[in-house]
């Protein structure tokens, strides 16, 4: 089993920044694939970034790419998702996930252990 708690969520005008953290604990082999994800009101909950743990590989969402950086620091067992020129289309509940496998990386179904989300709010 895999504990992560977020933080670093808030509200922000749009072109703003902010930076979520998470920290992860539990089984390391269930948590290769470390993802951003997200769930607006009234929308499917979407990957919008993740990194392969072994070989520090990010991926992104074409909606989020060049904006969002995904980061980890193995020894804290911590993730990062550095947002930039955020956009009032980011306002959502961003969750950290973890995924035992590397393949699809964004795919949300297929992580299976989740932190509680932390909400941005754009404006």
């Amino acid at each position: 089993h895999v504990q992560l708690v977020e933080s670093g969520g808030g509200s922000v005008q749009a072109g703003g920044s902010l930076r979520l953290s998470c920290v992860a604990s539990g089984d390391i082999s269930s948590r290769n694939c470390m993802g951003g994800l997200r769930q607006a009101p009234g929308k499917e909950r979407e990957g919008v970034a993740a990194i392969i743990s072994l070989i520090d590989k990010a991926k992104y969402a074409d909606s989020v790419k060049d904006r969002f950086t995904i980061l980890q620091d193995k020894a804290k067992n911590e993730v990062y998702l550095q947002m930039y020129n955020l956009k009032p289309e980011d306002t959502a509940m961003y969750y950290c996930a973890a995924n035992p496998g590397v393949f699809r990386p964004l795919a949300q179904e297929l992580y299976n252990n989740w932190g509680r989300g932390t909400q941005v709010t754009v404006s």
